[in-house]
């Protein structure tokens, strides 16, 4: 396989989950506005800090609204993390290697460009935004499954795996930072109903929250949702798991021994961390940890096989 195909797949797999997890990350601000009290005013701007984009951001608005953050997310100037763009950039990467993925993918992959170029403005609207962001969740979910179902699963589909699985993990923790990131302003009822209302939005946006009530029968509670999102290893969507398809398909691959010691580096950092007893300060200090982890893996891939 050439070098420039199997980069190709691993970002095209990239970007869709980028795609995906951008709207999930709306979904958890969105969610906590319609559940939290008037009361209580739920800031924009961390999740510009989420997406690590903050110079790029003030470069081109005055400040961090909700109009401004989410067209910014949505399509916003030298924003290449944007729903639309990493949309744009994953149709390019399909399209140069159409004759390696099967014709249904590249056609629902162009499909959910143009849908999302033509109808970004809907999200900048609470009444449509759930439709529009629903609509993009559920069609990359499509493509993956078109992808699982009908690619040939060789090293190809496996750079597109690790690519997916890199996003996820990467986004996976991005999400929790939400919380992290103190969107809520400390209040004396943060420890109580509220708290509930934020971890339910986040294991939500990851479409966690079912399985996790099959897990943890008792009330939520930060620790367990910490647990069960960050080490759940049988959940597709915890970081864990996403290290350990990451590692998996990293194995069928030549020459994959430097690889794999930094997918193993994270995977140590990770279960000897025991992150779901972190304060807020260390929790976010250790995301950021593993965050430079997976850069690092992604990194080494690029050396080896790019």
């Amino acid at each position: 396989m050439l070098s420039r195909v199997a980069s190709n797949l691993c970002w095209l797999g990239r970007y869709l989950e980028r795609a995906e997890n951008t709207a999930r990350l709306i979904n958890v601000n969105s969610n906590l506005l319609l559940d939290l009290p008037k009361s209580i005013v739920l800031g924009w701007e961390p999740i510009i800090d989420i997406v690590s984009d903050r110079t790029t951001y003030y470069a081109n608005y005055e400040i961090a609204d909700e109009k401004s953050v989410l067209g910014f997310l949505l399509a916003g100037p030298n924003n290449p993390s944007s729903i639309v763009d990493s949309l744009e950039y994953a149709r390019e990467n399909a399209r140069t290697i159409r004759e390696i993925i099967p014709r249904e993918a590249w056609e629902q992959i162009n499909e959910l460009y143009i849908y999302g170029d033509e109808n970004r403005q809907k999200a900048l609207f609470r009444r449509s935004r759930y439709d529009f962001l629903t609509e993009v969740i559920e069609s990359v979910q499509k493509i993956t499954g078109i992808l699982a179902g009908t690619m040939t699963h060789d090293e190809g589909y496996h750079f597109l795996k690790i690519g997916r699985n890199l996003e996820r993990a990467d986004m996976t923790t991005r999400i929790i930072d939400v919380r992290s990131a103190s969107l809520l302003p400390e209040t004396e009822t943060e420890q109580s109903a509220f708290e509930n209302l934020q971890w339910m939005s986040v294991l939500k946006s990851l479409t966690a929250y079912q399985m996790y009530r099959r897990e943890v029968r008792l009330r939520i509670r930060r620790s367990d949702v910490l647990k069960f999102l960050l080490l759940e290893e049988r959940f597709p969507r915890s970081l864990l798991h996403s290290l350990q398809e990451v590692s998996k398909c990293v194995q069928t691959l030549p020459n994959y021994e430097a690889a794999l010691k930094e997918i193993e580096d994270v995977e140590k950092m990770l279960m000897n961390a025991n992150p779901q007893t972190l304060i807020q300060d260390k929790l976010h200090q250790f995301i950021d940890d593993v965050q430079l982890g997976i850069h690092q893996v992604f990194n080494q891939l690029e050396e080896t096989y790019f």
